[in-house]
């Protein structure tokens, strides 16, 4: 029997850590839970994601930057596709942020 399950019901164990719950994974495609309690990359640390990542704070704010633009803020409801090799990093996040993340493969993985 199907039983929906709410994104707000998950325990975050410890508010000093970040949290990630994979919610579903299937032929390369993954919808993650993520929980942040003020974290922020490392200085000087970027993403460079193999595959296109989109993201949305369902609560809390968030600000992303990306290298060679702007930072962006990041407010419930707000989402962006980043996509695959484009470097980022999370400068700051309030410490109710729940982000969903859809992590898909890349270019490079798609098989001819």
């Amino acid at each position: 029997m199907l039983q929906p399950v709410s994104l707000f019901t998950h325990p975050d164990p410890k508010a000093s850590v970040e949290t990630f719950i994979t919610l579903f994974e299937k032929a390369g495609v993954k919808i993650e839970r993520i929980a942040s309690h003020g974290q922020a990359s490392p200085e000087g640390f970027w993403y460079d994601q193999p595959g296109d990542e989109w993201v949305m704070v369902v609560r809390g704010e968030a600000v992303l930057e990306v290298q060679d633009q702007e930072p962006i803020t990041m407010c419930p409801g707000d989402h962006v596709l980043i996509p695959q090799h484009v470097n980022h990093r999370v400068a700051k996040t309030t410490s109710d942020t729940l982000w969903l993340a859809v992590h898909v493969p890349g270019d490079e993985s798609v098989l001819v």
